[in-house]
């Protein structure tokens, strides 16, 4: 063999080592931030309790005044999918202000000194940000089942909410830490989360279809990742529920928004040790 051979199969083998490095520092990251969980399980328990208000006083009003033409489905089964992905978006959005308090306790620079990539720090740490929307998903299902929605009950419907709630969770999360790196303060980061939340939400399909938006609002939806996954959840949730724009297209734009976002924030991450 000789030392041209000898090289390609070193440079060859090293490629998929430093892709394992990556998967295994991201499960890392994620385990280590879901942990934290347990210190302080109730903040699950209190961010729950927005979207069921949402779905049982602002939907059963609605759906009573009859305001909101929804074609063929009820309007709490085409509210129930928007809650869900608006309780996932509220617990996301915010998900940034635990990366300045990790700042301020120097947690930062160590993490940054640590052999882990910074692309495997946010994006373990942003889809830990994913996997814990879940708790809040899971709520609004069982109500949305207890108060008579027709929501589908097989495994693969399921499933497939679970994997669009931590696909869309974990891209608002990355987005969070974006603006987290941005702003470096957390008095600056809540003003920005709580202005930024509501557009998003009223900017989707979440409680009314898109047709009924005036044209600008429209070209807004069309941008805002939210429209796709609430549309994705909707049609894997609700029975006779169609997707607006399709599953595949849904499911690429979330991972291609968040790899985008991803990498952005693996650039930005270090400046929160400045």
């Amino acid at each position: 063999m000789t030392s041209l051979e000898r090289v390609a199969r070193r440079t060859a083998s090293a490629e998929p080592s430093a892709l394992f490095a990556l998967v295994v520092d991201t499960r890392t990251v994620m385990w280590a931030e879901l942990l934290k969980v347990r210190h302080d399980p109730w903040e699950l328990v209190t961010r729950a309790i927005q979207p069921i208000l949402w779905l049982l006083v602002f939907g059963q009003v609605l759906a009573r005044a009859r305001a909101i033409p929804t074609g063929s489905l009820p309007y709490l089964d085409y509210l129930a999918p928007g809650i869900l992905a608006q309780s996932a978006l509220f617990s996301a959005i915010l998900y940034g202000i635990a990366v300045i308090w990790e700042r301020d306790l120097g947690v930062v620079h160590k993490l940054l000194v640590s052999p882990a990539s910074r692309v495997s720090l946010v994006l373990g740490k942003s889809l830990a940000g994913g996997l814990r929307a879940l708790t809040q998903a899971a709520t609004v299902f069982v109500v949305s089942l207890l108060i008579g929605i027709d929501v589908r009950v097989d495994p693969l419907s399921i499933l497939g909410v679970a994997v669009v709630v931590v696909l869309g969770a974990s891209l608002f999360s990355a987005f969070s830490m974006i603006i987290a790196c941005i702003v470096r303060s957390r008095e600056r980061f809540m003003g920005i989360g709580q202005v930024m939340t509501m557009p998003l939400f009223f900017a989707s399909s979440a409680i009314y279809p898109i047709a009924l938006m005036p044209e600008w609002l429209k070209a807004v939806a069309i941008v805002n990742p939210l429209t796709y996954m609430v549309d994705s959840i909707r049609s894997l949730m609700i029975a006779g529920a169609a997707a607006t724009v399709s599953i595949p297209v849904d499911l690429a734009v979330l991972v291609v928004g968040l790899s985008g976002l991803v990498v952005i924030g693996a650039r930005l991450y270090p400046r929160l040790a400045q």
